[in-house]
């Protein structure tokens, strides 16, 4: 039996954080499916189509059978859908514990065939959160330390569309 997980988020833009949460998530099942959301509560910088090609990109040498796929219902619906048995959620700090204990429980309340795992964060990785990394280079900062090269490019290169703040 195929071990599947799923590794949600809106990855608006995909951060080393969420790369070392695949990382390890794809070592832990034999199919890990990343999901890509949109949160009605974020503005995302970047399309779902430009997000889902950040990470497909940002994948592509990753160890495992790893798919990119968006998805706009409940969690649970889409972990469903795509056969899993495992949510794989990454933790940075205790803010993070609480929000993701109440969504753990909630979820298992809606369907309790669906785990959810807690990975801890890198040490070095923990601060790392993509609202951050948006906020730091729209006011001209370097994002270098907490996204690959090619997304810092990315995120660059659409600050400069949309106009930096602060100048």
């Amino acid at each position: 039996m195929t071990r599947i997980g799923v590794y949600p988020g809106t990855f608006d833009p995909v951060t080393l954080g969420h790369m070392d949460i695949i990382r390890r998530g794809a070592k832990l099942v034999d199919r890990l499916v990343i999901g890509v959301t949109t949160n009605p509560s974020k503005s995302p910088m970047f399309t779902l189509d430009e997000r889902m090609e950040m990470v497909r990109r940002e994948i592509a040498g990753v160890a495992g059978e790893i798919h990119v796929v968006a998805f706009d219902s409940l969690l649970m619906d889409f972990a469903e859908r795509e056969g899993a048995k495992v949510i794989v959620r990454g933790l940075r700090a205790v803010a993070d514990f609480e929000y993701e204990y109440q969504m753990a429980g909630m979820n298992q309340q809606i369907n309790p065939r669906v785990e959810t795992v807690f990975l801890m964060a890198d040490v070095a990785l923990q601060p790392i959160a993509s609202r951050l990394v948006k906020e730091i280079a729209l006011y001209g900062g370097n994002i270098a330390k907490f996204v690959t090269p090619a997304v810092r490019e990315d995120v660059v290169a659409r600050v400069e569309k949309i106009g930096r703040k602060g100048s």
